[in-house]
């Protein structure tokens, strides 16, 4: 017995015609029908009742019919899964990514990887921290770019820092508070708060400078075109990553706000981006390949901004 008897079993059993069956197959009928024959010979018993004029697989040919598509399924899964892994001109890759390195960072590196490896399906996904963990977890993504400070003490992930992006405070031109000549972050809960979910130690450092224990935003989305909008079109105040508004800024549309009892640098402030994958799990060329890009291109951008 081998798979290609058991290909041809399957195919006798889907066009229920030696004829058809051996066509579809791109084999004479004598040869398929021998074949047949052959896989019948080896388990000692009728598979197909011919006398049945849709050639119906018989109780002996059902339970090897269920056995025949499981394995030349997995057949082709386990080709798939070694031509992924050995080269890079197949197979998919899997990543997610936070809305902060989705503006910029990824897109970049994404171009570069699909130029250099066009025939690999790349499919990412945009979500929060939160919600890529348990993609990732679930192993429906193999690594994601997004704040690692939540997975850096986590012996079940493993992380790799990239360049922190600068956290900011942003709103409309002629915003109430603009008018102010000393702002404070107990300004800033006046309005609404519009953000993506925010790390819970810049959320208490927040609350705790306005003498708050905790906060939730009034918005909150991980989609930073429609947080722009939101912030353009009312007197909420944005919160997010310097580089996904900086052009924004830079023509106008959008005004940064400082607040006097927030350190400019405060470290803590900013988003730690980096690369989060599992521990243990042994990654696939096209991710690691996709790793090192991420990383070249991060180092890139770094290069330029300086």
């Amino acid at each position: 017995m081998d798979l290609r008897q058991l290909r041809y079993f399957i195919a006798l059993n889907e066009h229920r015609s030696f004829v058809r069956a051996a066509d579809a197959m791109g084999i004479t009928q004598p040869a398929f029908s021998r074949s047949i024959q052959g896989l019948e010979q080896e388990f000692g018993c009728v598979l197909v009742d011919r006398g049945n004029k849709d050639l119906r697989p018989t109780p002996e040919g059902q339970v090897v019919l269920q056995h025949a598509l499981s394995l030349v399924q997995g057949a082709a899964m386990l080709s798939a899964e070694v031509t992924q892994m050995t080269k890079l001109d197949a197979g998919e890759l899997r990543f997610g990514c936070g809305p902060a390195p989705a503006v910029k960072l990824v897109p970049n590196a994404v171009a570069q990887f699909i130029n250099a490896h066009p025939k690999v399906r790349t499919c990412f996904q945009v979500d929060n921290w939160e919600k890529l963990s348990r993609a990732l977890t679930r192993e429906e993504i193999e690594f994601f770019i997004a704040d690692i400070r939540h997975f850096e003490a986590d012996p079940n992930f493993q992380t790799q820092a990239l360049t922190p992006r600068r956290g900011v405070f942003f709103c409309r031109p002629g915003h109430p508070l603009l008018a102010k000549e000393s702002l404070s972050t107990n300004d800033m809960f006046d309005y609404p708060l519009a953000t993506t979910l925010i790390p819970p130690g810049i959320r208490k450092l927040l609350a705790n400078l306005s003498g708050r224990i905790d906060f939730s935003p009034t918005i909150e989305t991980e989609h930073f075109p429609a947080l722009v909008k939101i912030v353009l079109q009312s007197n909420a105040i944005g919160i997010g990553t310097q580089e996904a508004f900086i052009e924004d800024i830079a023509q106008g549309s959008l005004v940064l706000l400082h607040w006097r009892n927030l350190p400019q640098n405060v470290e803590s402030m900013n988003a730690r981006c980096g690369i989060v994958s599992r521990t243990g799990f042994r990654l696939s060329p096209a991710a690691r390949a996709m790793i090192e890009t991420l990383v070249a291109v991060d180092n890139q951008e770094i290069a330029v901004a300086v």
